[in-house]
């Protein structure tokens, strides 16, 4: 029979990569560790992991049952918080999963208007790349609600927040700069601070480039959404940025584009939202 505990350790030494860190953190031993992932693995009829000389990696199997061990995982933990809260032995938290720049941009002052209605509820913040793994960590049961792009086809509750603008920010003595719009067909010509592949606004730049009729150069890349218009703002080239993120000392010149660029931010959860995630995703509306 499988057990919480035992998809626990699958997760976490999945997550750390190696039996030994995992047995520390989880405070067993080594072979009391391999006997449970053992019987683990005979409950789900096949290995799964692959022991590496260096790290694990997870089988075919082992791939299938993740997502459905987050999810038990993470329903527990709510299940557990549920009880609690009934009990009076806790004030309960709100878990949301989101995108960096919607942490950057939306999030703060929706936040802030949550902590001063809700002062006895905490939130967790589970933060991702890309609208992809969004989805995913959310089909998996990671959290209460997500906030991000529309998702295509989604089966659960969504609710459309705010749309969210994007903007062009480039050096104060830029020649652009002259300026307070832009068509991006005429920065074609330009080397740009691009995003790293598989971050979320990486798609965005090049998806609204293609459009103008051009693909960009780069000129460096970013993992940080937060660098960008930092090093835009160093002279390195035009950065798209949500203008949500901007704050009112930026160093760096805006220019609105010309036509805009806009992306529909939703929140949806995977049913019909809690009161706690309903009375969020009031906030962000409002």
């Amino acid at each position: 029979m499988t057990t919480l505990r035992q998809l626990e350790y699958l997760v976490t030494v999945v997550d750390l990569g190696s039996f030994t860190k995992a047995a520390e953190v989880l405070h067993v031993t080594q072979p009391a560790l391999s006997h449970q992932i053992r019987a683990l693995e005979r409950s789900a009829g096949g290995p799964l992991l692959e022991r590496l000389p260096r790290n694990v990696r997870l089988t075919p199997t082992g791939r299938a049952m993740m997502p459905h061990a987050r999810a038990a995982l993470a329903d527990a933990e709510r299940a557990r918080c549920a009880a609690r809260q009934a009990a009076g032995l806790e004030a309960g938290e709100l878990q949301i999963a989101t995108l960096y720049s919607v942490t950057l941009g939306v999030l703060p002052a929706a936040l802030r208007r949550w902590r001063q209605s809700h002062p006895e509820v905490g939130i967790r913040l589970f933060e991702h790349r890309h609208t992809d793994e969004l989805i995913e960590a959310m089909n998996a049961g990671q959290a209460d609600l997500a906030i991000g792009p529309e998702p295509a086809d989604w089966p659960g509750s969504t609710h459309t927040v705010q749309t969210e603008e994007l903007v062009v920010v480039v050096a104060a003595d830029d020649p652009a700069a002259v300026s307070d719009t832009v068509s991006l067909k005429d920065l074609a010509d330009r080397a740009w601070v691009h995003y790293m592949p598989g971050h979320g606004l990486a798609d965005v730049l090049d998806l609204a480039c293609a459009q103008a009729g051009f693909e960009p150069r780069v000129a460096v890349r970013t993992e940080q959404t937060a660098a960008a218009p930092a090093l835009a703002a160093a002279g390195l080239g035009p950065a798209m940025v949500p203008d949500n993120i901007l704050s009112k000392g930026f160093d760096g010149h805006v220019l609105r584009l010309d036509p805009p660029v806009c992306r529909t931010l939703t929140a949806y959860t995977r049913g019909e939202p809690d009161p706690l995630a309903a009375a969020f995703i009031a906030i962000l509306q409002s």
